[in-house]
């Protein structure tokens, strides 16, 4: 019998990080849970990382994820907003860290292109595949739905990511 495994995608951003949860055993991955952390745009930077934090916290205490997988930064023109969604997409992979659950990062375009076919995918189809994948999956925001595709995108490169983690170990001086 083939073990199950809790994996917890995290889609960061400063007003809003999705969070999707999913369980992968074999090669049959179930829908847990998923929800949007919010923070409040009218505190300082430091208050709105906070709540972040305090948010995804409580998603490991409750759900107790094996391995975690976070979306790389989307670089943008404005660099103060790229700025900001870097610190929110730190307190994403803090919070894992703290929790000594291994954290994985993958590019939007990886995501998109595991989860629909193609690496410019819209936020519709990455919902609608979401829904096809795992029919009874809920979330409440595009930022959820986008989680559960992180999470769906680990499922499927979590082997690699493992061989080239114990080779780059080996590697190290």
């Amino acid at each position: 019998m083939t073990a199950s495994i809790r994996i917890l995608g995290v889609d960061p951003g400063l007003r809003r990080t999705g969070w999707g949860l999913i369980t992968v055993t074999g090669n049959r991955m179930s829908f847990v849970a998923s929800g949007t952390v919010t923070s409040d745009n009218r505190r300082d930077l430091a208050e709105r990382l906070r709540q972040l934090h305090d948010g995804l916290q409580a998603v490991l205490v409750d759900y107790a994820p094996d391995e975690a997988a976070v979306e790389h930064t989307f670089v943008n023109k404005d660099a103060g907003a790229t700025l900001k969604l870097g610190q929110a997409r730190g307190v994403a992979l803090l919070v894992p860290a703290l929790n000594a659950v291994p954290v994985a990062e993958y590019a939007p375009n990886l995501v998109k292109k595991t989860v629909v076919g193609t690496g410019h995918a819209e936020k519709d189809q990455i919902r609608m595949m979401i829904k096809v994948l795992m029919p009874k999956a809920t979330f409440n925001s595009d930022d959820a739905a986008d989680a559960l595709a992180i999470a769906v995108c680990h499922a499927q490169h979590r082997r690699s990511a493992e061989v080239a983690a114990r080779i780059a170990e080996k590697l190290a001086p």
